[in-house]
């Protein structure tokens, strides 16, 4: 049985963690639901009595389960009866491939293409309607139990699904799904064969799900049919927090405990972290200015009595944010002492972010960065040539071995998927061949398509006579190329070479720049913000209070010590004469706050 030592866990995360029944746990910034979340797993694991038994955590990305999985090997617990990963990783592992020949669209077999595919498809066919003009951006879709919903204006209805009706037939006569179809067939194979989803449940011991609040209905409602088939065999613990619901416009949301109950059909025991071991006082407080669902947060950590600085900038240009943006770094470092890799810069899109790391890089190039635009392809979890680019430039090290051989099993599993025979190639044989293979080239995108090609030669397999590898491997391509076109477009620097790739891949040690959305789950000394305009924060296609708050308490609530906001001038939005300046995000505007200056 797996026991913690005293001094591990405060009585809140004890108290969730030994509760036998389902648990519906809300945890507040800072309060340890990683840590809470890891040791609930390590502790059912360790109960585990049937060797045919699985213990099931959904995250909400890949980077969330090696996380919770490193912890736990880290603990010494065996993690062979655990499956770890995001939902459509686990829809694809436990219901379509096993089960995918009882669903009409998938019985012949099907290729799952990535978000470049579909962009791409979808945009063609947007650019085949001559009688209006649609863009891609305006065809977001996602799926609920009840079938497609569309996230355009009402008045655009008719023609986004025109588009996406023609995107849907060709994805069918190609004998191809895509991420949100992967969600809808999982749900249709097992709501309308109850067997199925009894034989699943009668594998599971326990299912845990983190990030509640990015869910979509149709997750809950795969998830909760499965449990619902246990008859209460299967245990749930469920975590989250309503205020980060920031994933709106996606599908997500923060369920009711009432609403979980009456799917599951099982009862669940609210429970609370509500202790903040992250941020000052004053930085909670802050951020609590913008709460949505009631909260009791206190401030415990080591920084609880902070004398937290935090100012609101509404007077910069945009052509002046690289220097503002320096300034802050520089004062940060230079007169509070802060290292690099504890301060993070947030803006609402990536492609800001992608001009300004680079600026950034040449006007402090003392110091180093982890942010877009530094490397050109997209870290697209979904690519089997993503995946196995993360072994090809990740340095072989004792440290790195569990970690490297996990992804080659992954890898491995792909390839299966793909109808390649891998029977005779073990993750260990696949480690070994692409650790043998030297290449002599400086551009990264020449470097990793030789490696490919070297590699396959090898194991003796042409990967272009298997249609997922060499569709995936086109979109691996053509998305870098995509992204080194937009980036020239606005006449940006952007490092290319192998080297840069290497980095990419190396733990974070500089100064992170990220999405608000990107940067969930992470915490820093310094947090500097910009870009809180309308139409960016909320995002034009949500401009709701309640969206504002979230994605504004998601950036405070990131920050431990000092907390810099900006509403920058100079960005506009229409053209002709409807062009107009955004103004500074109304929430923020309205409130009521005593801000400091912003330097000596």
């Amino acid at each position: 049985m797996f026991v913690w030592d005293d001094g591990d866990l405060n009585a809140e995360q004890v108290a969730a963690i030994s509760e036998p029944n389902n648990v519906f746990l809300m945890a507040c910034p800072g309060s340890g639901k990683t840590r809470t979340l890891t040791y609930k797993i390590a502790l059912e694991l360790s109960r585990l009595d049937d060797p045919k038994k699985w213990v099931v955590a959904i995250t909400y990305t890949h980077r969330a389960a090696d996380e919770i999985r490193d912890r736990i090997e880290a603990l010494g617990v065996d993690t062979m009866q655990l499956w770890i990963g995001t939902i459509h990783a686990f829809c694809l592992e436990w219901i379509l491939k096993p089960y995918g020949l009882y669903h009409r669209r998938l019985m012949n077999g099907f290729k799952i293409i990535n978000s470049y595919d579909s962009e791409e498809i979808i945009s063609r066919i947007c650019s085949n309607i001559r009688t209006e003009r649609i863009r891609y951006g305006e065809c977001n879709h996602y799926y609920e139990s009840r079938g497609l919903v569309l996230t355009c204006a009402r008045y655009r209805a008719p023609l986004v699904q025109r588009v996406l009706n023609c995107y849907h037939q060709q994805l069918e006569d190609n004998n191809q799904i895509d991420f949100e179809q992967i969600l809808y067939f999982s749900y249709e194979i097992i709501s309308e064969n109850l067997a199925i989803a009894k034989i699943i449940s009668n594998l599971f011991s326990y299912v845990l799900i983190d990030e509640y609040q990015d869910t979509k209905e149709i997750q809950y409602s795969i998830v909760s049919s499965i449990v619902k088939a246990s008859r209460g065999r299967v245990k749930t613990f469920i975590v989250g927090d309503p205020n980060q619901a920031i994933y709106g416009s996606l599908g997500g949301y923060a369920i009711a405990r009432n609403e979980l109950e009456r799917l599951t059909e099982v009862l669940f025991t609210p429970m609370a972290l509500n202790k903040n071991y992250r941020s000052s006082r004053k930085i909670i407080d802050y951020y609590r200015s913008f709460n949505v669902s009631p909260s009791a947060t206190v401030a415990e950590g080591e920084h609880a009595d902070y004398d937290s600085i935090i100012t609101y900038d509404q007077l910069t240009h945009k052509e002046d944010l690289v220097e503002i943006v320096s300034r802050h770094i520089e004062d940060s470092i230079q007169n509070y002492g802060v290292l690099e890799r504890e301060i993070c810069v947030i803006a609402p899109w990536w492609i800001h972010l992608a001009a300004l790391t680079r600026n950034l890089v040449n006007r402090l190039p003392q110091y180093s960065f982890d942010g877009p635009g530094l490397v050109p392809f997209s870290r697209d979890n979904e690519n089997f040539w993503f995946k196995l680019t993360q072994i090809v430039l990740t340095e072989p090290s004792p440290s790195m071995y569990v970690k490297r051989l996990r992804w080659a099993a992954d890898v491995l599993n792909d390839m299966e998927l793909a109808l390649v025979d891998v029977n005779l190639i073990s993750p260990k044989q696949l480690l070994k061949t692409v650790n043998s293979i030297s290449i002599s080239e400086e551009d990264g995108l020449i470097y990793l398509s030789s490696f490919f090609d070297e590699m396959f030669c090898v194991l003796g397999i042409d990967f272009n006579l298997y249609p997922m590898l060499k569709d995936h491997h086109e979109s691996f391509f053509n998305s870098a190329q995509n992204r080194i076109d937009r980036l020239r477009s606005e006449n940006a620097y952007f490092a290319t070479d192998i080297g840069a790739f290497r980095r990419a891949f190396k733990p974070r040690t500089g100064i992170k720049v990220s999405t608000i959305h990107g940067v969930k789950g992470g915490e820093y000394d310094v947090v500097i913000s910009f870009g809180l305009l309308q139409g960016l924060v909320p995002n034009f296609n949500d401009l709701s209070v309640d969206s504002a708050k979230k994605l504004l308490y998601v950036i405070g609530s990131r920050a431990r010590k000092n907390l810099h906001l900006i509403s920058e001038r100079g960005r506009f939005f229409g053209r002709g004469q409807n062009r107009e300046e955004r103004q500074p995000t109304e929430i923020l505007q309205q409130l009521n706050y005593a801000y400091d200056q912003d330097f000596p």
